[in-house]
């Protein structure tokens, strides 16, 4: 005959507290050329990132005087459907600016 406390004895599970990871974090930085009008960048900054026209004229300033500038931190995903949609943005304007994502 099989003691019941046995039989719950060997029921029990640990639990243990899963903790997932943030996912990787990709910075979309805008490239300079020598082509597209800095309002354009402005425009893009405001309507794809959601700067106010302060931080949207600071960035596109980064930009034009030092090659790049950081328009914002996501995951992965977002970060490359921002890309994309800068990319079409700028192509059906005829400007060839260029988007990036780096990991963070």
């Amino acid at each position: 005959m099989s003691s019941t406390f046995d039989t719950q004895h060997d029921l029990v599970v640990e639990k243990q507290a899963s903790r997932t990871a943030p996912p990787p974090m990709y910075q979309v930085v805008l490239l300079n050329d020598d082509y597209t009008p800095m309002e354009f960048v402005v425009k893009v900054l405001q309507k794809f990132f959601r700067k106010n026209q302060e931080e949207a004229t600071r960035i596109m300033l980064q930009v034009h005087h030092e090659g790049r500038g950081v328009c914002g931190v996501y995951p992965r995903d977002l970060a490359a459907t921002r890309i994309s949609q800068v990319a079409q943005y700028a192509r059906e304007r005829q400007h060839p600016l260029q988007c990036v994502m780096e990991p963070v």
